[in-house]
């Protein structure tokens, strides 16, 4: 007796079906924190008379622009399937580096943190690249080496340098159209990020490379030097964060940074970023960081808070993010 096979209406059906599923749950997952982020604003707004005010919005975007660039390079470096560890030391460094610097002038200042914390993305692609050791173990490696340099760039921490170039200064505090500079910068890179990783050859390569390193060699993709150039790109934007952080401050202070890499890397996994690679948007890495800083913001307008209960509630929102995602990828694989 033959197989007797469905009909091909019924095929059809579940064919469309699959693909239904499919993007339902894309969509979830891309534009998912991009909604819980509409939710706790409206709530906001409802619940807290301040929250309202274009300066309090002001408030919140000044404060997520250095994290916004932190966040903006791992992104490239989580869609690869890696991580780094390493830029919440080369973002407290690269203000050092910066403040320092400003006595010789704004393009010392900027120069100087970008060639050394590029140089270190430099050394953790190379190793991470050419000799296969483990993301986690040379950007932690990297981490202890950032922050020790940092440490005796500032005798043990002990010597705050102050910025001293006027138009740093103004770069860190003034505004264009009532929204500050670093707001502006921010913006730029990051519409820049969406281009390069939507439109060009290296994006198509970050993709390839998170997906399948093997895949992805088979067809031409340069996988080594993909690597190497996501992790330079960490660098130099976690470098960069630091200089417009000391530009704002005034100061390269040194206390700053600790666990800024998780901040980083849990914006980036809540805005949609799969922490195995192969898929994630730079808008949902946006709305990621905004999210947490709305939640910061909150936290700070109720008053009987203290800062330390964003941390709770970050991890809460990675954790059922990650689970969320595990569910929404078993999902998709099963349709």
């Amino acid at each position: 007796m033959g197989v007797v096979s469905d009909p091909p209406a019924i095929v059809a059906e579940d064919v469309r079906k699959a693909e239904r599923t499919d993007r339902i749950v894309g969509t979830i997952q891309r534009q998912g924190a991009l909604a819980v982020l509409v939710v706790v604003a409206l709530i906001a707004l409802a619940s807290f008379p301040n929250f309202r005010s274009l300066d309090n919005a002001a408030t919140i975007l000044i404060a997520a622009a250095p994290p916004m660039l932190i966040a903006l390079g791992m992104t490239f470096v989580i869609i690869t399937g890696g991580i780094d560890l390493s830029v919440g030391s080369l973002y407290v460094l690269g203000g050092v580096l910066a403040a320092w610097a400003s006595q010789y002038g704004i393009l010392a200042a900027f120069a100087l943190p970008l060639a050394v914390c590029g140089a270190i993305g430099v050394v953790n692609g190379l190793l991470i690249a050419y000799t296969r050791m483990a993301p986690f173990i040379v950007t932690l490696a990297a981490l202890l080496g950032a922050r020790g340099l940092m440490r005796a760039i500032s005798s043990e921490g002990s010597n705050t340098y102050l910025v001293e170039d006027d138009a740093l200064r103004k770069l860190g505090t003034g505004s264009f159209l009532d929204i500050g500079y670093p707001v502006w910068l921010a913006a730029v890179l990051v519409v820049v990020g969406m281009l390069v990783l939507a439109r060009t050859r290296f994006g198509s390569s970050v993709y390839a490379v998170g997906g399948s390193e093997d895949a992805a060699s088979l067809m031409g993709v340069p996988v080594r030097r993909t690597k190497v150039w996501v992790y330079v790109l960490s660098g130099l934007l976690a470098g960069l964060a630091g200089a417009i952080n000391a530009a704002k401050l005034g100061s390269g202070v040194t206390v700053l940074g600790t666990g800024m890499e998780l901040d980083a890397i849990a914006a980036v996994v809540i805005g949609g970023t799969l922490l195995t690679g192969g898929a994630g948007t730079i808008a949902g890495t946006v709305a990621g960081v905004l999210l947490l800083g709305v939640i910061q913001n909150i936290i700070n307008q109720v008053g009987n808070l203290n800062s330390n209960w964003q941390q709770v509630i970050s991890g809460a929102f990675l954790a059922l993010v990650v689970v969320a995602q595990t569910y929404l990828v078993r999902l998709r694989r099963v349709t």
